[in-house]
């Protein structure tokens, strides 16, 4: 099954995608994308009503704006240096440890809606990202379980502003959160869609030019890995977004760097998840 959430900014309802294509209208289902639907195995009921109510549903239109495929969750945790290749661009050692961050929820958005440049920055950098949004509560999960707790995968640009992020303090949320930097979409694919979230190219392009290029294989560390760490040191709850980590082709990565200006254009994919394109716009 395909989550989507269709419609103006702030008024999103929930949606499925179908095999052909098709986006059908499922508000009558009565629940959105949120910790109660996911933690109430929101999908095996969402499944079972569709099996009766498909015929009843209302067509999207595609030119109906996609927003996030689900509700702003409590938390979105990123993983940093999560591919061998993108850590040996960036001239830091492969961790460890995964390398956790918070990304703020705030700064999520649709799929192809704008990225606004903060004021000031001269530093936007992006980041092509497998995601992962769990199912139900996880506190100290084992590895071994750790994949009954996926409720699905979405494609994530994991937008960065690099100055902010590491030369000013070091913190990485700062650099992490500005508004618009989280395109979440255009849908949410079930563990059934994806036949090995481990073996998925992804790619980034900015102005048609491929800058990302690589594959789910080059994980430093895995799914049941990431999701068992942090599970140790906090819930995850329902709805919850785990993204894991860009591979080599960042802009800060470049010699001399790239960095977003306004009117670029980038455009990113996973396999199974679909693609997305955000055009870079100035702030105000």
């Amino acid at each position: 099954m395909k989550l989507i959430r269709f419609g103006a900014i702030g008024s999103e309802k929930p949606g499925v995608q179908l095999e052909n294509g098709d986006r059908l209208d499922v508000s009558n289902f009565g629940q959105d994308y949120d910790e109660q639907f996911f933690g109430g195995d929101g999908i095996t009921r969402l499944k079972d009503w569709l099996n009766e109510n498909v015929d009843s549903c209302p067509k999207v239109d595609n030119s109906i704006r996609l927003g996030a495929p689900l509700c702003r969750p409590s938390k979105i945790i990123c993983i940093g240096l999560n591919y061998a290749k993108h850590a040996q661009e960036a001239g830091m050692e492969i961790p460890k440890e995964p390398v956790l961050f918070f990304k703020a929820t705030s700064a999520m958005v649709g799929p192809n809606d704008n990225v606004i440049i903060p004021k000031g920055s001269t530093k936007t950098d992006w980041e092509v990202e497998l995601a992962i949004v769990i199912g139900k509560k996880a506190s100290y999960v084992s590895e071994s379980e750790a994949m009954d707790h996926v409720a699905g995968y979405v494609l994530h640009n994991d937008y960065s502003e690099r100055e902010y992020q590491i030369e000013r303090s070091g913190q990485w949320v700062k650099g992490k959160s500005c508004d618009t930097f989280a395109p979440i979409g255009p849908f949410i694919a079930t563990p059934d869609e994806i036949e090995d979230p481990h073996n998925l190219d992804l790619w980034l392009k900015v102005n048609g030019e491929t800058l990302q290029n690589s594959n789910t294989s080059d994980f430093v560390f895995d799914i049941p890995t990431s999701i068992s760490y942090i599970s140790q040191f906090m819930t995850l709850l329902p709805g919850d977004v785990i993204s894991t980590g860009t591979p080599f082709g960042v802009g800060l990565g470049f010699d001399p760097p790239r960095y977003l200006k306004p009117g670029d254009v980038v455009e990113l994919g996973i396999d199974g998840l679909g693609s997305s394109q955000q055009v870079a716009k100035a702030y105000g």
